[in-house]
C-alpha cells in the first residue's frame, strides 16, 4: 500500500510541471486523495462490505469531487489531474501509467446488472478534459482520446481519437505490430473502394455526355436546323481533373500527425486538437463530392443548351447536394 502511494506521488511530481514538492501533492492534489480514498473502498468492495465501500466512496467524492465507484479496477501510477467532474463506473478498468484530466466519464450504456458496462484502458491511456468514454470496450495500450471526444467504439493501441462520435486522426504507430497494419489496411480497402465508385461514376458521365454529344450534331447536321453558335458539347469533355483527383487518392496517404514529428510524446495536448490535422480520406472525399458537383452543375448547363436549341433531355434529376454530402462525411 505504501509502495502504491509513493508511485502514485512521484508519477504526479513526473507529469504535471505544477507540482513543487511531496508534501505540495500529498496535501493539494485532489486526484491524489482520490486514489487514496479508492484504495480503501475498493478493498472494502471486494471484501464484500458493499454499503461501507460504497459510503467511503461517496465521501471521496464530497472532498475531492472525483467519483469513483469502489467496484473500479485501477492499475498503478494513475494520476488523475485537476480531477473535477470525473465520474468511473462500476466495471471499469484502467491499466498501469493511464493520465485522467478533469470531466472524464467512463461511463455506461447499458442497464443490466452484472455485465460489463463500462470501458478498460490500457496502459498508458491519455484521456483529455471533458471526454466521455462509453461502454464495455477495450481503448488500447498507449491510445490517447482528445478533450471532449464521445467514444463509443474500441480504440487500437496507439491511436487517437477526437470528435463526436469519435474518429481516429492518427493511424497506431509500427511499434504496435498487427494493430497498425490492420487499421492501415481497412483506410487502403476504403479509399480503394471510394475509388473504383468514382471511377465508375465518370464512366457514366462520359456516356451520357458522349451521347448528348450525338444527339446535338445529328440536329446540327439536319436541313432545319443550321446553329450559328459553337455548342458547349462540341469542346469534349476532359477527365484529367478527376483522373489526377483519383489517382492522388487511390495511393494510401500517410496518417497525419498531431505536432511537429509522430514520435514526440508532447504532439497530443489533452485541452484541445491541433485544427491543422485532418483524415486524409476525408479530404479526398470532399475533393470529390466537390469535383462531382462542378460536373454535375457542366451537365445541367449542356441540357440547358440541347433544349434551346429544340430538343428534349429526358431523365432530369435533381441537383447534387454537395454542401449536405460535405456535412454528412464530417459527420
Amino acid at each position: 500500500m505504501l509502495n502504491k502511494l509513493r508511485e502514485n506521488i512521484a508519477c504526479i511530481l513526473e507529469r504535471d510541471p505544477a507540482a513543487r514538492s511531496k508534501l505540495e501533492v500529498i496535501t493539494c492534489y485532489p486526484g491524489f486523495h482520490a486514489m487514496v480514498v479508492h484504495g480503501i473502498a475498493h478493498r472494502l468492495w471486494v471484501a464484500q462490505w458493499f454499503w461501507l465501500g460504497r459510503f467511503i466512496s461517496h465521501l471521496g467524492r464530497i472532498l475531492t469531487g472525483i467519483e469513483i465507484h469502489p467496484g473500479a479496477t485501477i492499475g498503478r501510477r494513475v494520476f488523475i489531474d485537476h480531477g473535477f467532474g470525473v465520474v468511473i463506473g462500476e466495471t471499469a478498468e484502467i491499466g498501469d501509467d493511464c493520465t485522467i484530466y478533469q470531466g472524464v466519464t467512463l461511463g455506461g450504456t447499458r442497464l443490466y446488472k452484472g455485465a460489463k458496462r463500462h470501458p478498460t484502458l490500457g496502459k498508458g491511456v491519455v484521456v483529455g478534459a471533458g471526454a466521455q468514454v462509453l461502454g464495455g470496450f477495450t481503448v488500447g495500450d498507449g491510445a490517447r482520446i482528445g478533450s471532449n471526444a464521445v467514444v463509443v467504439k474500441p480504440v487500437p493501441a496507439g491511436a487517437t481519437a477526437v470528435g463526436n462520435p469519435a474518429r481516429l486522426i492518427e493511424a497506431p504507430p509500427q511499434k504496435a505490430g498487427a494493430t497498425a497494419a490492420h487499421t492501415q489496411e481497412q483506410t487502403a480497402n476504403a479509399t480503394d473502394t471510394h475509388s473504383a465508385h468514382s471511377a465508375q461514376a465518370t464512366s457514366t458521365v462520359q456516356a451520357t455526355l458522349s451521347a448528348q454529344a450525338t444527339q446535338v450534331t445529328e440536329a446540327a447536321h439536319a436541313p432545319q436546323s443550321t446553329p450559328t453558335q459553337l455548342s458547349p458539347c462540341d469542346a469534349g469533355w476532359d477527365a484529367a481533373p478527376l483522373k489526377a483527383l483519383l489517382d492522388k487518392g487511390a495511393s494510401p496517404a500517410s496518417p497525419p500527425t498531431l505536432g511537429e514529428s509522430p514520435n514526440d510524446s508532447a504532439s497530443f495536448t489533452a485541452y484541445a486538437v491541433d485544427p491543422g490535422a485532418s483524415d486524409p480520406l476525408v479530404k479526398v472525399l470532399h475533393e470529390l463530392i466537390n469535383h462531382a458537383a462542378a460536373q454535375d452543375a457542366r451537365i445541367a448547363q449542356l441540357c440547358q443548351t440541347i433544349e434551346a436549341m429544340g430538343s428534349q433531355v429526358k431523365g432530369h434529376t435533381a441537383p447534387l447536394d454537395a454542401q449536405r454530402l460535405n456535412k454528412l462525411v464530417d459527420e
